[in-house]
């Protein structure tokens, strides 16, 4: 098994309903099994292995798609019971593409904390066609406020209402506690349709009620006021609605020839092309280049190499074309770029410093040429293949930041034994890459895989996982931007 997704977790909670919705591609024509876990988490770590596991099932797909509602008692493994827990998966299909944005704040709230005002949280719940209440939406506390004003958030119109904007909605304000006993400050109901009125500075205003006191009290108006500031819909575009709209990527190849990956001669070098032809670059120019090469019509892929004497002069260069015609760099499909690379190489001198920023900017420059144009016609992509020693550290960084702002991604992929924690660095993963002035990248931008984990895995593995992030980060670019395919 191989994890998929994880919902968030809630805290001290024997019956939680997890919000976060959990997304499958779905194949009729395969078995699709799965294996849901639940976990007791009480540590930072991301890995499961040192976290208390509550038990958890296996079943497949096709089970909980033809359920309407799946139930089932969880198991410390097959056939031995964990306890009297169980869980409650409900599935459904999305068609629909659009996605409600919605900005609320409160005022008036009641104080229900003895020393503090309240920390309220919002939570909206759909009814289903069965009459029970599903939460879709969880927001974040505010603590210590009466007039919370909680951040703009999306959810999926199809998880809100199953796009049906007539469907009653709940919204509950609760006083949250950090021992899971949250207060109920009030509630109300609604529907998209009463939603959709607010916005241009008219917002929709709902009394928060909290039913107990309203019978108790003759005299009772509300627990405070929920004003939604705005209401929008707006359509949710997807890689493939770009691709197909006429998106072109343009993939660009930057090679390492610097000093450390030994000389090419040499059998132990990572430039040593072996009896049967190949070698770590070949490799991965092939598999990364092999899925983006249909994605781009004129099949004509510029390629450099950085960290080499070049002749005639034998400068230092930084961004050589492989063809040595540098008013022409294109190379005829992947196969063009991998002769230009078996020919360079008994022509060159390996030699340093690794420096990354010339190449980013360089693709950089067409990526900012062609954002001008204000469509999503063209996306770019920089593969750097690379032994992992980085000399232009702070200047990378900074080109990267710039580079977020435009329509590109950079995948690293590095080969060779190395270290590799610059490059993870790079990648962000571990929070959001900074400039050496602090500026945080826009997007992130940068994916870096290690060769040797795909070292005598099949080719196609590596691909999957350098090329994963790509589409989402095509896609944040233009939704950041405003352009529809």
């Amino acid at each position: 098994f191989v994890q998929l997704d994880r919902t968030e977790r809630i805290k001290n909670c024997q019956n939680p309903e997890f919000c976060k919705k959990l997304v499958v591609d779905y194949y009729f024509e395969k078995v699709q099994k799965l294996k849901f876990g639940v976990y007791d988490i009480d540590n930072k770590s991301f890995d499961l292995n040192d976290d208390d596991y509550l038990g958890g099932i296996e079943c497949t797909l096709g089970q909980v798609v033809s359920s309407s509602v799946f139930t089932r008692p969880l198991e410390l493994k097959q056939g031995k019971p964990a306890g009297k827990g169980t869980i409650t998966i409900s599935a459904e299909e999305i068609k629909d593409t659009r996605v409600v944005y919605l900005e609320i704040e409160a005022r008036n709230l009641d104080k229900k904390d003895f020393l503090g005002k309240s920390d309220p949280f919002l939570e909206f719940y759909r009814q289903s066609d069965a009459g029970t209440w599903q939460l879709v939406y969880r927001s974040e506390v505010i603590k210590n406020n009466l007039n919370p004003c909680w951040r703009k958030f999306s959810v999926p119109l199809q998880t809100f209402c199953g796009g049906d904007f007539n469907k009653p909605i709940k919204v509950q304000c609760a006083d949250h506690d950090s021992d899971g006993s949250h207060d109920l400050i009030g509630t109300f109901e609604t529907s998209l349709t009463q939603l959709q009125k607010a916005g241009d500075g008219s917002p929709v205003e709902f009394e928060c009620i909290h039913p107990e006191k309203k019978q108790k009290k003759k005299s009772y108006k509300n627990s405070g006021i929920i004003r939604i500031k705005s209401c929008k819909i707006e359509t949710e575009y997807s890689f493939l609605d770009y691709v197909m709209g006429g998106c072109q990527i343009n993939f660009t190849v930057g090679v390492d020839f610097t000093g450390s990956n030994g000389d090419p001669k040499s059998p132990d070098s990572l430039h040593y092309i072996s009896p049967d032809g190949i070698n770590e670059y070949l490799i991965a120019i092939w598999s990364v280049g092999s899925v983006v090469q249909d994605y781009d019509t004129d099949k004509l892929f510029p390629a450099f190499g950085f960290g080499a004497q070049v002749p005639p002069s034998w400068q230092v260069s930084h961004e050589f074309a492989l063809n040595f015609n540098p008013s022409n760099p294109y190379c005829q499909g992947i196969q063009g770029i991998v002769d230009a690379y078996r020919q360079i190489l008994p022509q060159i001198r390996l030699y340093g410093p690794t420096n990354f920023s010339p190449i980013i900017n360089h693709v950089a420059r067409f990526a900012a040429h062609s954002a001008q144009q204000g469509t999503a016609s063209q996306y770019f992509i920089l593969l750097i293949i690379t032994d992992g020693e980085i000399t232009d550290l702070d200047q990378t960084r900074q080109a990267i930041v710039n580079a977020s702002k435009l329509p590109m991604s950079i995948i690293i992929v590095g080969v060779g034994e190395a270290d590799f924690k610059a490059m993870e660095f790079l990648d962000g993963d571990n929070g959001v890459l900074k400039s050496l002035t602090g500026e945080p990248a826009a997007r992130d931008i940068v994916q870096f895989v290690p060769f040797r984990q795909f070292k005598n895995g099949p080719r196609e593995a590596l691909s999957q996982v350098v090329l994963a992030e790509v589409p989402k980060q095509l896609v944040s670019y233009y939704k950041w931007q405003g352009w529809p395919p």
